[in-house]
């Protein structure tokens, strides 16, 4: 029996990338355009692939995130916007133990609005 494997890409990052993207983190990429405000509707969105492995190139000090892709898909582009998302099945979190405290700091001059927050809060210890 034979074992196939999907085609990979690299992908180069100068600047330093999300320490919380781990390998079969999926990525994601879509087209920006120079406006003031993003925004990015599900239909821009691009799948690539799943994330094979990602190290820093300590020859060239670049981040390089190896990950598989359909080879019948686009490849992302330099003015491409990439982003990356978590296995559900497998990375659920969420606090736990029997206290939390948050504190909501502007530290701007200028008067700021808090429009929502959320918690989610279940009993486990019974």
């Amino acid at each position: 029996m034979a074992i196939t494997t999907a085609p990979t890409t690299t992908l180069r990052f100068a600047e330093d990338i999300n320490i919380s993207a781990q390998a079969g983190d999926i990525i994601y990429f879509c087209k920006t355009e120079s406006k003031a405000e993003f925004n990015v509707s599900k239909h821009d969105t691009k799948l690539l692939g799943k994330i094979v492995k990602i190290y820093k190139n300590l020859t060239t000090n670049i981040w390089e995130i190896i990950c598989e892709y359909n080879p019948n898909t686009s490849l992302p582009t330099t003015d491409d916007f990439i982003m990356f998302g978590k296995d559900t099945s497998v990375n659920v979190s969420s606090l736990l133990g029997y206290y939390a405290e948050v504190k909501f700091v502007n530290d701007s001059e200028e008067r700021g609005e808090l429009f929502a927050t959320a918690c989610n809060i279940f009993t486990s210890s019974k």
